[in-house]
């Protein structure tokens, strides 16, 4: 009963992978997202040209191995042959490997001097790092602006079911044209991160001090989905890379409102606002930038992000609040949102944190007391 099994099982593996191996093994689970730009594709032609190498490898290496190792058992009657030093043979076994990797590294290196090829780009994009938001600084359009998860805290605690994007979904995705090569330009604040998107082919370090660069031009309009992949805290999987590309006329028209969305906000900051208006918009700010630290119900997380609830600082003088706020806290995890957030933003936030949970001081943040205190 039990060779039967083995005889039949055989065949059963090697069928299994002849199929994951032909037309059916694209749609595989395992195997690399289907490319959607030139340097996906050829770093996908170079998996599978490799991958079709270390098989050829096996086949030729273990199958005779395992065949002389049964074939020849010693409990067949078989003796070990006393030979050494065989010229021959480790000329060959020597040369055949040598072969093999001068064939893995000629299509290698072509790939990689593709995806560092940066030049002659069609836009160009600065990438921030921070913990935990991607910020996209469009060069020479003045527009900037800051990208954050936007999976709700309540999935994230079990207490909703996960949506179909869990964890891979932003409030602000990076917009790009189809057709156009897109420089990226990548540091960071803090800690060391990674822009990975795969079905783009971009994977690149953003260290804090250095600046890297890569680039894809995507081909047709879509969503495009990625994460940070390296190990950036505690909140690592709080970083989701979304691009969305649209075609080249509607990518001018999101471009054109983006700038008078900017135009708006500056012009608001000369004006005054009622608490509730800042309030209310201050808690949209506090979910999106300080909610992941501090927590939704502000208790922070105790050993490592204060309590905003209760806290000195927060009922204590606004203009130390503010401070903080702008300037951040060197040494901790306290950003500086000086230059991430608008004056408006700003003073909405403060007056949501000075309003919200126990903390009822009836404090009204005006953009025009963070604009005095910008440095």
């Amino acid at each position: 009963m039990g060779t039967t099994r083995c005889s039949l099982s055989v065949p059963a593996v090697l069928a299994a992978g002849l199929l994951l191996a032909g037309p059916a093994g694209a749609e595989f689970a395992l195997n690399l997202p289907p490319p959607a730009t030139e340097i996906a594709r050829k770093i996908y032609d170079l998996h599978t040209l490799i991958l079709w190498i270390c098989f050829g490898i096996f086949l030729v290496v273990f199958v005779p191995m395992f065949y002389a190792l049964w074939r020849h058992r010693k409990s067949a009657g078989h003796a070990a042959q006393p030979f050494h030093e065989h010229p021959q043979l480790e000329i060959a076994w020597t040369i055949a490997p040598a072969l093999i990797l001068i064939g893995m590294a000629v299509p290698t290196t072509s790939v990689v001097l593709a995806m560092k090829d940066t030049g002659a780009s069609d836009l160009t994009v600065k990438v921030t790092a921070r913990q935990w938001k991607w910020e996209y600084e469009y060069l020479g359009e003045d527009v900037r602006f800051a990208s954050n998860l936007a999976t709700p805290q309540a999935q994230i605690e079990n207490r909703e079911v996960k949506g179909e994007h869990y964890l891979l979904e932003v409030d602000r995705p990076l917009v790009v044209p189809t057709g156009r090569k897109v420089r990226l330009v990548l540091t960071a604040e803090d800690v060391i991160h990674a822009w990975w998107v795969p079905t783009l082919g971009v994977k690149q370090d953003a260290i804090p001090g250095f600046v890297r660069d890569a680039w894809f031009r995507i081909d047709a309009p879509g969503t495009y989905r990625g994460q940070c992949a390296e190990l950036c805290g505690v909140n690592h999987a709080f970083m989701p890379v979304v691009v969305e590309a649209v075609p080249p006329e509607q990518y001018a028209a999101w471009l054109d409102g983006q700038k008078r969305e900017r135009a708006a906000a500056q012009a608001a900051t000369g004006r005054d606002y009622a608490l509730a208006e800042l309030v209310e918009r201050g808690k949209a700010v506090y979910a999106a930038n300080c909610a992941a630290c501090h927590q939704e119900n502000g208790k922070g997380l105790p050993g490592t992000f204060p309590a905003l609830d209760g806290s000195p600082l927060v009922k204590g003088p606004t203009a130390a609040h503010l401070a903080i706020v702008l300037d951040g806290k060197p040494g901790t995890a306290m950003q500086a949102f000086a230059k991430q957030l608008s004056d408006l933003d700003l003073a909405a936030v403060v007056s949501y944190e000075r309003n919200a949970w126990g903390n009822q001081t009836g404090d009204a943040v005006q953009p025009r007391d963070v604009a005095a205190l910008r440095k």
